[in-house]
């Protein structure tokens, strides 16, 4: 089942998504690298994926490099797995962007999840990394985990197999555990109740990321 994109309800450019984001923004120590730097691999290419740095867009296959600033783009029913480093993975579904800012594997770093949908997978048991993840609807603080983020049933939703995030926005921060999720109905809005998720809304989530 195709879930509704949030692209028409609430249209974004990039230059409110970083203003409305700028103020939740937190970095956790992480050091600053540089541009161009090779930071992983698109493991797997589904249908059409494009790779944007420093204006210039080009093709990305399975087994090319994945920058430090790279602008991910999936078209219309592509998707893409990217590794980072050795042991995390971000699995990206359909009209997706997604700009890795700065990521430096085995500490974390930070990422803006423009459009569409993703999950963000590190195996349990491996040290914990401090990643930010930057939405329109607000943000998300991560230490480790395995966690859904993007559109699902009309609204803005983040759910977590395992691990722990915070969810932050509208001056709200809620903590989401394993098997819960939360939804943020629209940007700028208070994230809602921490549920607990049932079987089939999960395998809708995970099948809009392409992981099912």
């Amino acid at each position: 089942m195709r879930q509704m994109g949030l692209g028409s309800r609430y249209p974004m450019s990039r230059r409110v998504f970083l203003a409305g984001s700028a103020a939740a923004l937190s970095f956790y120590g992480v050091r600053t690298t540089q541009a161009n730097t090779v930071i992983g691999t698109a493991v797997e290419v589904r249908g059409s994926v494009n790779r944007k740095q420093a204006g210039q867009l080009e093709a990305l296959a399975s087994g090319g490099n994945v920058m430090d600033r790279d602008l991910i783009q999936t078209g219309a029913e592509s998707f893409a797995t990217l590794e980072l480093g050795s042991d995390t993975k971000l699995m990206l579904g359909s009209q997706t962007e997604l700009l890795i800012d700065e990521f430096i594997a085995g500490q974390g770093g930070t990422i803006e999840l423009g459009t569409g949908q993703m999950i963000f997978d590190r195996p349990e048991g491996l040290p914990k990394i401090d990643l930010a993840l930057r939405t329109t609807f607000g943000m998300i603080g991560v230490r480790g985990t395995k966690f859904f983020a993007g559109p699902n049933r009309g609204v803005f939703a983040v759910f977590v197999e395992h691990g722990l995030v915070e969810v932050s926005g509208g001056g709200v921060t809620r903590e989401v555990g394993r098997g819960q999720g939360v939804e943020i109905a629209s940007p700028g809005a208070a994230p809602g109740e921490v549920l607990a998720w049932g079987a089939a809304r999960i395998e809708e989530a995970y099948r809009s990321a392409g992981a099912m």
